[in-house]
């Protein structure tokens, strides 16, 4: 097969793993700059443009699209290969989903996915209102422009979120505030889900002081075996927003499982260190699974030249 990884930096170790690991099983890879690319949009002709020129379809494409303000873009350009006829590991609608945090949680809310209790506001006036809709300090205020745990404060008392909903509405700023699970004393769980099923899954633990347990922010990690119930909520995580690849945070709550977020291009490294599981390989033997698939299903789709 021709592979296409759609990633800003080829070096980066999740974009080397998954270009290896196809290249050892027999495809043909090639890693393209989803910003460098742009799209010409002629009815019957679409094509995906890159360096000055078209490039061929491709069997596959595998999204690594960064949850920012590039998403829109990069899944735009997801969106055009599959006009073409590319199978993409993660839809361009489920990509664009994914990156919104608030549609994310409304999409698993809506199927009946087990949640944190979670208000959204902007510029209420009412911050005694916005804080008992979500329960007593402490508690969790996130940016929704937020990754990798920046743009996110724990707020131990009720003055301490009420200022730091007021330092966010002068940002003029959209933001989540969320029930804090003491429980969980610092640790989250990341479930790796891979065509409907948990191929790996680690524990997170923050460092000392801090209350993320991100490991861009000095967090540790430990591979585990998640329970039965953790597991169905992961996978029932991943198929709300329609992923097929997905990283699933996940956190342990008196009352069980609940889901913290949904990631469409969740890195490898962290995972396949913690627990050693070729997490690489099965996107890969999952990828040549679904387009032998989609081939079977329609024996006039034209073959791509190997």
């Amino acid at each position: 097969m021709r592979i296409c990884i759609l990633s800003r930096n080829p070096t980066l170790y999740s974009t080397r793993r998954l270009r290896d690991a196809a290249l050892a099983r027999g495809h043909k890879v090639m890693v393209v700059d989803y910003l460098r690319c742009y799209v010409d949009i002629t009815a019957r002709s679409p094509k995906v443009m890159y360096t000055g020129a078209a490039l061929q379809k491709f069997d596959a494409i595998v999204p690594r699209v960064a949850s920012s303000a590039e998403a829109a873009y990069g899944a735009a350009i997801v969106r055009q290969f599959e006009m073409i006829g590319s199978y993409s590991l993660n839809a361009s609608q489920a990509i664009v989903r994914s990156g919104d945090k608030l549609r994310s949680l409304q999409l698993l809310s809506r199927q009946n996915v087990d949640l944190p209790r979670t208000s959204f506001a902007h510029a209420t006036l009412s911050k005694d209102d916005l804080i008992d809709l979500v329960g007593p300090p402490p508690l969790v205020i996130k940016l929704l422009q937020g990754s990798q745990g920046a743009g996110v404060v724990l707020a131990p008392t009720r003055k301490a979120a009420e200022a730091v909903i007021s330092a966010f509405q002068q940002l003029n700023a959209n933001f989540l505030v969320q029930e804090f699970i003491a429980e969980a004393e610092g640790r989250d769980i990341r479930a790796f889900v891979v065509g409907g099923k948990v191929v790996a899954a680690m524990e997170r633990s923050a460092p000392p002081g801090d209350f993320r347990s991100n490991l861009h922010r000095g967090g540790t990690a430990k591979a585990i075996k998640l329970t039965k119930r953790e597991e169905r909520v992961a996978i029932s995580a991943a198929k709300a927003m329609n992923l097929n690849v997905a990283g699933v945070d996940l956190i342990r709550a008196k009352r069980g499982p609940l889901v913290l977020e949904v990631n469409s291009s969740p890195g490898l490294e962290g995972i396949e260190t913690a627990t050693k599981v070729d997490v690489a390989e099965q996107i890969i033997e999952y990828i040549e699974k679904k387009v032998t698939e989609n081939e079977s299903q329609d024996p006039q789709r034209k073959k791509v030249d190997a």
